[in-house]
């Protein structure tokens, strides 16, 4: 009788147990399913849009600041939140700060169409910001089809800039002075102060002292004539080129 009893329980355990084994396979997918972290965790992002990169205590844009992150700052993302109609996400910044920063502030190869989103910015930027937000794309992005017409938009904004620097260059080194050092002309302006920042980006200004005119050297032109010649831009970049070269030859 017991022996009857044993196989009637053995018998009842084989042919639920593949069943149950499922159903605790099923709920525990369902528990990994739910609790799976967002794919943005663990990720690195740039700050690209110092309108919206207040580091924040809490994922709120009520909350209190941190700082502002400048244009080019590394991060790396620990967290995911939606709060106020827009998505925050929890970051490290080197050495040691660390808190909530809007998403929109930030570019990353993990998400889609950041590529297309930067360089809507850097269109809609002007000037220096224009120049340094095209670095960081082109630091972030190198492969990208969008590379020559914004190497043309960088070159063209740097010479745009020269005349600036130039009016600039004119009014603030004192004539008396570049007299009384007995230094060249050309050295005067090429060590002006303001040509600093653009050299940090790889920027390079030329200097005709018959003009007394800065202007760009021409290398993101160069670029697009030799490593995308058969772009739409590459024309325009040669065309840019020709200018150049009459520009400093001028007397």
């Amino acid at each position: 009788m017991r022996i009857g009893l044993l196989m009637a329980i053995l018998l009842i355990t084989a042919t639920f147990s593949p069943l149950l084994s499922q159903k605790r396979s099923a709920n525990s997918a369902r528990t990994r399913s739910s609790t799976a972290k967002p794919p943005e965790i663990g990720q690195s992002a740039i700050v690209v849009d110092e309108h919206l990169s207040v580091l924040r205590k809490t994922p709120s844009l009520f909350s209190e600041s941190v700082h502002r992150m400048s244009r080019g700052r590394q991060v790396r993302i620990q967290g995911v939140q939606e709060a106020d109609g827009v998505k925050f996400f929890k970051v490290t910044v080197p050495p040691a700060n660390f808190g909530w920063v809007q998403a929109d502030a930030l570019v990353g190869r993990f998400r889609a169409g950041d590529e297309e989103r930067l360089a809507r910015l850097i269109q809609a930027y002007e000037g220096f910001e224009r120049i340094e937000t095209a670095r960081h794309f082109f630091d972030f992005f190198p492969a990208s089809k969008l590379k020559p017409p914004i190497l043309l938009l960088v070159g063209d904004t740097a010479e745009e800039m020269a005349v600036q620097l130039s009016r600039q260059a004119i009014s603030r080194i004192d004539r008396k002075e570049m007299a009384a050092s007995g230094a060249p002309l050309h050295s005067f302006f090429l060590n002006f102060n303001m040509l600093d920042r653009y050299r940090k980006l790889g920027v390079i200004f030329l200097f005709n002292p018959n003009t007394r005119l800065y202007h760009y050297d021409g290398a993101s032109w160069r670029e697009i004539v030799t490593r995308f010649p058969a772009s739409p831009e590459a024309a325009e970049a040669q065309k840019r080129l020709d200018a150049l070269k009459q520009k400093m030859e001028k007397k």
